[in-house]
């Protein structure tokens, strides 16, 4: 199936219930050339240095959606231009993203990555610690940053129901936390589901999915 034809695909299963992301790591510009002419706006990076590369080569009114890992010392190369941060796990990397986007003046909208595997490699913060940063006084202080929601990743698995149960139990978390109101909390997102298991996702209530192999192809 061509790319174009996938994205169709995908986008009339969605259904306009979620936003559709493009996850574009590892694959060359003429294929995100490719999806872009077929419609997709989003594309979602893993790494800073792969979206700095590609960001210049493509159109200006694309999104560039951060959904892997960030290291505070990267945030400065991508703050003139990304979307969203789908990947804040921690206070000191919110503060970083606020410094940054201050300097590129902007406000970056960024998104609490929560850890709902059960897999000891992802990264994540646990409800608890979620709640206290968007409860704590440290957080008044980031003028450009907008907390529009959370991210999480379900665990490598076949077995469905711990699927759904895990994406359940995010959206019951974002439901708890979107009654915070703060100049710079405003609940919007719920980005979860991927390739194997985006329909699941948008059942239980997400509202981005992050798919990367069932538009492009299995990885490189």
């Amino acid at each position: 199936m061509t790319i174009a034809a996938s994205i169709r695909q995908i986008e009339s299963r969605l259904q306009g219930r979620a936003k559709l992301i493009a996850v574009t790591k590892t694959k060359p510009v003429d294929l995100l050339k490719q999806a872009y002419d077929a419609g997709c706006r989003r594309f979602g990076e893993n790494k800073v240095q792969e979206m700095t590369e590609k960001q210049p080569q493509l159109p200006a009114d694309l999104e560039w959606h951060l959904i892997g890992h960030l290291q505070t010392n990267k945030v400065k190369q991508i703050a003139s231009f990304v979307t969203l941060i789908h990947s804040v796990d921690s206070l000191r990397l919110l503060q970083e993203i606020n410094k940054q986007a201050a300097k590129a003046g902007r406000v970056i909208d960024c998104l609490l990555q929560i850890h709902i595997a059960q897999e000891e490699t992802k990264f994540g913060l646990d409800a608890t610690e979620a709640e206290s940063l968007l409860n704590g006084p440290e957080l008044e202080a980031l003028a450009n940053v907008r907390i529009v929601g959370l991210m999480g990743m379900a665990t490598n698995t076949d077995d469905e129901p711990q699927i759904r149960r895990e994406f359940r139990g995010l959206k019951q978390l974002f439901d708890h936390l979107s009654g915070i109101r703060k100049p710079n909390v405003q609940f919007s997102e719920l980005s979860m589901g991927m390739s194997g298991d985006y329909l699941l996702a948008v059942e239980e209530g997400s509202t981005m999915v992050r798919v990367g192999s069932a538009i492009f192809g299995a990885r490189n």
